[in-house]
């Protein structure tokens, strides 16, 4: 309930939890937000984040603003949240994002197209050197910013102008494994030390 939680403390006006799982909807009861009860084919490991959204979108008639905070981020704060309705706000972007720094090597990188390696990026990286590659940043996850109704007429995220909300490593944390889990809940325990 991570991100409920900063989701209030940051000041949403309305916070609905979409989920399947019978522990999540009532703790997210017992905190007066609303519910969304997933359909069992929106609750599959490979269902999309789009489709999850679109559902919402259609099923609550939502408008205006979303703040979409994944719950497998759970080292983002209510600071991070307003940042980014913030820099939204501004009007530059279709769609804020939250990304941290990541290793600009794999701009070296490509895939094999038979026996012919492909460049994933622009094939001058592949023979620069490490110290001549510009900075690079990855998504984290935690924090996506976009109109509802913008999302849903074109049924997934704006792209055309992305604006992205940098977060540290340590805030970027993300569970995806056992070890993941192990290394967000031994970070959090130091942040509410710190806080």
């Amino acid at each position: 309930m991570y991100a409920v939680d900063e989701a209030i403390a940051a000041g949403a006006d309305k916070v609905v939890i979409t989920t399947d799982i019978a522990q999540i909807i009532s703790g997210a009861q017992k905190r007066g937000v609303e519910v969304l009860v997933r359909p069992r084919d929106l609750a599959l490991d490979a269902t999309s984040m789009e489709s999850v959204i679109l559902h919402a979108c259609k099923t609550l008639n939502l408008s205006g603003t979303i703040v979409l905070l994944q719950p497998t981020s759970p080292l983002r704060r209510a600071k991070h949240i307003q940042m980014g309705l913030s820099m939204y706000a501004q009007g530059h972007f279709d769609l804020v994002m939250s990304v941290t720094e990541a290793n600009s090597s794999v701009l070296k990188w490509g895939v094999f197209d038979g026996t012919f390696f492909r460049p994933i990026s622009d094939p001058k990286y592949c023979f620069a050197n490490r110290q001549q590659l510009p900075g690079l940043v990855r998504p984290n996850g935690a924090i996506y910013v976009f109109d509802a109704e913008s999302f849903a007429d074109r049924e997934g995220f704006p792209v055309a102008s992305i604006g992205a909300l940098c977060m540290t490593p340590e805030e970027s944390l993300d569970v995806d494994t056992l070890e993941d889990f192990e290394r967000c809940e031994a970070a959090l325990e130091m942040s509410e030390k710190v806080r």
